[in-house]
């Protein structure tokens, strides 16, 4: 076992909080990468979060709820924070922060206008890696926004590469390394190489600054940080203690010029009133590209940076070295410096190399090692207290009465101040409750200590509300997100080993709690046929599945569906629970069973099931009467046949004694004679270990249904399942019901429709969370069938495989996105020839949130590698380095028979 593997396995239990749990955790990635147009810093009394705070007024506001910045490093309570800020020399404003437009701005919704990766991280962040690529001309702001906003949703998006900027590799490669000496000494290594032709001036602006914790308490301590010389600053602050930032000479051995301002609101640029400071938050922004009189000249304040003027030759690199720690006298620099960035490389090396499965290719490796890189500089302080937010702080006016009945009002509860893996740091800054089980899959592989605690959060006192719902997303904490929590705790428990029994113990009981809300709230009819709303599946359907544009009552395939999953993966954990000896379990193992045949009656025989079409859809229950079915082609259709589980004999046997529903279920499907069984292929195993496989969707629907799934004139594309059929691209789907015409057609790209703004879309797109499930549920249905059981892949082929080979090979397509073809192109670049043929380019990988549905190129979010980071697993499930969760369950139940 390497160093980092030694460090993992000493994290232990999360539940005191980080910094107790392990003092590597005490510094970290924890910074946003965009504070401005998020909910927690919108005090409008329109609820406008994008127009609140701007991105132009963004280097002039002092935020309530968090911090953001490029390359952010902070502590893990966020009281200092690191960054990076650059200018060309040519830019009106620095680059502080990474630029994007607002959902109103870009014609397929908000997006970020910038390219920067992250290239490397270890789960202790004592060696991260990130780059980012620089205009050297001025880099086109308003080019970009004018642009796009002349373009309709039917255009592509005007892109940064698209603006010239650059041309001829006028361009500064920036790459910043953190590595730790020991848990709380931070190196910082700055590198810039100029990709152009000409020599370049680069002005270089590492910068630190305190969040404002003083500004919203009366009598709050503000801490302080002062020069002791040109190259190092004096920091004191009440929960860090004394520290000390140094930084060496620049390059041409000149010292950087040193300056201070305060993390304060620019107070007369905002709002034209008098000034709460000479030196405000932006002051360092107007100093260097101005020349104003906005910096301390005594060296003291609350916001620093070093300023290097660096120029390079064409093609050539400059290093600057930087140094937080507790104040010292030891040298700070010299060979020492290279020695730990070396280390904690080599360190990073071995632990992935322990990770990666040896039957992979080098280029599986790069991307599995950057997927969980991405999935950990994802981490971000996550802070906000709803109650706070809703009625203001003493020190500012009171927020408008119409917060106090809108967004998120209903959760005063909710008190969150917590490191959390985040969507993506710049489009999606805030946690979505079922993105979260995804991350947590990944995250297990490398950190499974963070991954429990991510989930256990969710489910905290300060985060479920008190009715047992768990809180959805920012934007609207009361929406309901797919229950996948449960089946998340199963997989991470098993990636861990299959030992944290007291993992599965304390989140099953808050979980019980999160289920019965489900059955309580989500049926109105009390028929098992769930609805739940858009259910993460924005766009999926030709109609807002939140708000009915007829009212009525939507039942949902995808929700009953998933409370099926649900149900599968609750009665999973209560096995676990009673067989491990942590406590009696097999009457809650029971009652999910029992969920389980109640709505796998109601799939049954209410009507969701489609014999023409074999597949599942939605229905619609009218106002005046009539219930109309939604014949839309989608993955909406799929998920029902996500809920499949084999039960023992010894299980069976209880269920049948006991002589409820279950047992009803059984006798009414004849599921109780054994030959019957095992002539429809549903029972395996010897007498007296037969398993019994049950699914709500199945054999003959499962056949049906998988057929439409691996049609390439449907679903099946040449990287994954596509979210709705290819089918609708010639044959729009019309929904004509009580007065209202709403259509959908297949859309492989960009959505042309701003339901739920225009960056979402399941029109046609490869989104990876229900292509992982999909890969999982496969390799389930294929343990319990074995080789015998095959079906024709693709349809119409005449090939005929098992269900274990067509896993491996949609396991194959999605890992396809991002590895090279025979030609050397990778297909989430799509035709951007610069990042397919150029090296400073092609190796840099997008993980973004979803992919074209006909070549594979990623669209959506540039960064959010949360749930697209499950390849990560799927490239090491591929080579046989995951054990399955019902292995590890069999595994358990054996184990207490031995004993």
């Amino acid at each position: 076992m390497g160093a980092e593997s030694e460090r993992v396995a000493g994290f232990g239990k999360l539940e005191e909080g980080l910094r107790q749990a392990s003092q590597w955790y005490t510094w970290g990635p924890y910074v946003s990468e965009r504070q401005w147009g998020t909910v927690r810093e919108d005090y409008s009394a329109s609820g406008d979060a994008w127009d609140c705070i701007t991105h132009d007024e963004a280097r002039s506001y002092t935020y309530r709820w968090g911090e953001e910045g490029l390359a952010g490093f902070c502590d893990v309570e966020q009281r200092l924070c690191l960054g990076l800020a650059l200018w060309n020399g040519r830019d009106p404003i620095l680059k502080e922060r990474a630029f994007g437009l607002t959902g109103t701005q870009g014609n397929h919704g908000e997006d970020v206008k910038e390219y920067w990766w992250y290239l490397d991280a270890i789960p202790s962040h004592a060696w991260n890696r990130w780059r980012y690529h620089y205009p050297q001309g001025a880099f086109p702001y308003q080019d970009l926004i004018d642009t796009n906003g002349a373009r309709n949703r039917y255009q592509p998006e005007y892109e940064l590469l698209d603006t010239g900027a650059f041309e001829d590799n006028r361009y500064w490669i920036t790459e910043v390394h953190y590595a730790k000496a020991d848990a709380h000494d931070v190196l910082m290594k700055i590198s810039v190489t100029n990709a152009g032709p000409d020599a370049e001036t680069l002005h270089v602006l590492p910068t630190a600054w305190f969040r404002d914790t003083w500004s919203w308490e009366p009598g709050s301590a503000k801490p302080s940080m002062a020069a002791t010389s040109d190259i190092s600053v004096e920091i004191e602050h009440p929960f860090l203690g004394q520290l000390e930032l140094l930084a060496e000479d620049g390059p041409d051995g000149v010292p950087p010029t040193l300056l201070f301002c305060e993390n304060e609101t620019n107070h007369q640029r905002l709002y034209g009133s008098e000034p709460i400071t000479p030196y405000p938050k932006d002051g360092i922004n107007d100093h260097v590209v101005d020349g104003a009189d906005t910096v301390n000249p005594d060296r003291t304040g609350t916001k620093c940076a070093f300023w290097y003027k660096i120029t390079v030759p064409p093609g050539e690199t400059r290093v600057l070295r930087l140094r937080l720690r507790p104040a010292q006298t030891t040298d700070a620099f010299g060979p020492a410096y290279d020695q730990v960035l070396a280390d904690r490389k080599a360190e990073a090396d071995e632990f992935y190399s322990e990770l990666t499965p040896a039957s992979a290719t080098a280029d599986e490796a790069m991307v599995m090692r950057q997927a969980f890189g991405g999935m950990l500089w994802s981490k971000q302080l996550y802070y906000y207290n709803v109650s706070r937010w809703l009625d203001g702080d003493p020190t500012e006016p009171r927020p408008p009465d119409q917060r106090l009945s809108g967004r998120n009002s209903r959760w005063r509860n909710f008190s969150a101040f917590d490191i959390m893996s985040m969507p993506d740091k710049w489009e999606y800054p805030w946690f979505a409750a079922w993105d979260m089980g995804f991350h947590c899959v990944a995250l297990a592989h490398v950190d499974p200590a963070f991954a429990k605690y991510q989930l256990i959060l969710l489910c905290r006192e300060w985060f479920q509300n008190p009715n047992g719902a768990l809180p959805a997303y920012e934007w609207d904490f009361g929406d309901v997100n797919p229950p996948v929590q449960a089946w998340a705790a199963l997989e991470v428990f098993a990636i861990d080993g299959g030992r944290d029994i007291n993992f599965i113990s304390r989140i099953f009981d808050k979980l019980l709690v999160n289920f019965t809300w489900w059955i309580n709230r989500q049926d109105a009819e009390g028929n098992n046929l769930f609805e739940g709303g858009f259910l993460g599946l924005d766009n999926i359907g030709p109609i807002d599945r939140s708000h009915l544009p007829v009212g009525g009552v939507l039942e949902q395939s995808d929700a009953t569906g998933w409370m099926g999953f649900y149900a599968v993966a609750m009665g999973a954990m209560a096995v676990i629970l009673n067989h491990s000896g942590q406590r009696p379990a097999q009457d809650l193992a029971l009652k999910f069973l029992e969920h389980f045949a109640a709505i796998a009656d109601a799939l049954d025989n209410l009507g969701l099931w489609d014999e023409q079409d074999g597949l599942y859809y939605d229905r619609l229950k009218t106002p005046s009467g009539p219930a109309v079915p939604v014949r839309t082609r989608s993955m909406v259709g799929m998920i029902p046949a996500l809920a499949a589980a084999v039960i023992t004999e010894d299980d069976l046997r209880h269920s049948m004694a006991v002589g409820k529903h279950f047992a009803d279920f059984l006798i009414r499907h004849e599921m109780t004679d054994r030959e019957k069984l095992s002539q429809r292929g549903l029972l395996r195993g010897e007498s007296g270990e037969h398993r019994l496989l049950l699914s709500l969707c199945g054999p003959d629907r499962l056949e049906r249904l998988l057929a439409k799934l691996f049609d390439e004139q449907e679903f099946l594309s040449p990287h994954g399942l596509r979210a709705l059929s290819a089918y609708h691209r010639e044959h729009p789907y019309v929904l004509q019901v009580e007065g209202i015409t709403a259509t959908i057609d297949y859309e492989p790209a960009e959505s042309t429709t701003p339901m739920f703004g225009g960056n979402s879309n399941w029109r046609g797109p490869v989104w990876f969370p229900l292509n992982f499930l999909m890969v999982s549920v496969l390799e389930r249905y294929h343990r319990f069938y074995g080789d015998d059981y095959t079906v024709e892949y693709p349809t119409g082929s005449g090939q005929h495989l098992s269900l274990g080979m067509v896993a491996a090979d949609l396991a194959d397509r999605l890992i396809s996105i991002f590895t090279q073809d025979k030609d050397g192109k990778r297909a989430c670049f799509g035709g951007t020839e610069v990042m397919q043929t150029d090296p400073a380019w092609h190796d840099n990988l997008i993980f973004s949130e979803y992919f074209h549905g006909d070549n594979g190129a990623a669209i959506g979010a540039f960064h959010q590698t949360g749930w697209t980071g499950v390849v990560a697993d799927l490239i090491r499930r591929r080579h046989g380095e995951v054990e399955a969760v019902g292995d590890v369950v069999r595994r358990i139940i054996a184990q207490e028979a031995r004993q």
